[in-house]
């Protein structure tokens, strides 16, 4: 039997699908919905067509799970490699969604050994990496109705949003629902004040007349009864909704540091320096647990984008920005190592080269979250925590050999 590839082209609804043979004549053109049936006569066709690896633009998805829980191997093949090569399909630049099943199923045949196949993370790890994920998004959400809502209330009510540090911290959500207009707290005395911050479990930071003066020196806006009324009751409804929002976060964000406990790999990755409970949850839903998947440490470093890519012609040479590659990765590596440079004197001393070299904040932890990487990598092969010590005696030993 001669090997049979497949290219498959993915949407929210339908997806086009290609299987080639070894000579890269078409054998097999279908479209299959996106729904329980669909995906299950995608696999039923593509077993009986004997494809045994499928090429397809995303690494993670339901099709990518069902895919891999058939037996399929599964080969991601970046977008940015499938619109480069196009042209070498056809002129017109055209593009559908037939033409590109086919031109991954192609690209599967004749450079399929470039690309590397994914590999079933265990069941834990994807739960982790559901959650992580979701926790990710819901905070995006609450920066969106934090902005949203202290807007609202500089356009009418500035005070409230001085009152406390934070608009979304529940204190201030507390506070804004119990007054969201400035004549709901008309009569808000220093008593009531500290009534309040007693009820809400107030650390006492400030006391309840700074609170008011906070309140009171804010400038006062004149507008209509009518329309203030009406923002107040916006002000109401994203409050309310803000409030349930940081609630999930909190449940979230304790669900995921009990997983990230309770796993080996997870206890490796809070061993480093700051990198705490939800910073090394998010390393580790990213990296995943199969470590044939990055083999050398460089292919982890241009996934995490915390490598340059070089661009040389000739006498010309340029290193920019690697903007293809795991952004979560990348953010959870250079939290990390922005919270490292302020315990470690290791990672502190390569901050500051990269400052005096003119690199700017964001350049400089990019630097330094290349060189934990190798460092967290080493760990992660070793299934071994991070020792100090064991690190430092690594330095002293390349720098007397000049390494």
């Amino acid at each position: 039997m001669t090997k049979r590839f497949a290219g498959l082209d993915w949407a929210s609804q339908t997806h086009a699908v290609c299987v080639i043979d070894a000579r890269g004549s078409v054998i097999l053109n279908i479209e299959v919905n996106h729904d329980a049936d669909g995906l299950a006569e995608l696999c039923r066709r593509l077993k009986s067509a004997h494809v045994m690896a499928v090429a397809i633009e995303r690494p993670s998805g339901l099709i990518v799970d069902t895919l891999l829980e058939a037996g399929f191997q599964v080969v991601p093949i970046h977008p940015n490699v499938v619109k480069a090569t196009r042209p070498r399909y056809r002129s017109h630049g055209g593009k559908s969604d037939a033409s590109d099943a086919y031109l991954l199923a192609d690209l599967l045949r004749t450079d399929g050994h470039r690309f590397k196949p994914l590999a079933r993370e265990c069941d834990d790890i994807r739960a982790l990496r559901a959650l992580v994920r979701g926790r990710d998004d819901l905070v995006g959400t609450r920066v969106q109705l934090a902005n949203q809502l202290r807007s609202l209330l500089e356009s009418f009510w500035p005070g409230a949003a001085e009152v406390f540090a934070d608009v979304d911290s529940p204190i201030g959500l507390a506070f804004i629902e119990r007054y969201p207009t400035p004549e709901s707290a008309s009569r808000l005395g220093p008593k009531r004040m500290a009534s309040f911050c007693a009820q809400q479990a107030y650390s006492g930071r400030r006391s309840p007349k700074e609170l008011l003066d906070r309140l009171h020196n804010a400038p006062a806006i004149a507008l209509g009864e009518m329309e203030i009324e009406g923002k107040g009751e916006l002000v109401l409804s994203l409050a309310r909704v803000l409030t349930r929002v940081v609630e999930q976060i909190r449940l979230l964000t304790s669900r995921i540091e009990h997983a990230v406990q309770a796993s080996e790999d997870g206890r490796i990755l809070m061993s480093f320096p700051r990198a705490g409970k939800i910073c090394a949850a998010q390393i580790l839903a990213e990296l995943g647990s199969v470590r044939e998947r990055f083999d050398d440490v460089e292919r982890l470093a241009a996934e995490a984008g915390v490598t340059p890519v070089t661009y040389e012609s000739g006498k010309t040479k340029a290193v920019a920005f690697r903007w293809a590659c795991n952004h979560r990765l990348r953010g959870a590596l250079t939290c990390m190592a922005d919270n490292s440079r302020h315990v470690s004197a290791w990672a502190a001393a390569i901050y500051d080269r990269a400052r005096d070299r003119g690199c700017d904040h964001a350049h400089a932890v990019r630097i330094l979250a290349r060189a934990w990487l190798r460092v967290i990598w080493r760990a992660w092969h070793d299934r071994q925590p991070y020792d100090v010590q064991r690190h430092t005696g690594a330095m002293l030993q390349l720098a007397a050999a000049g390494g």
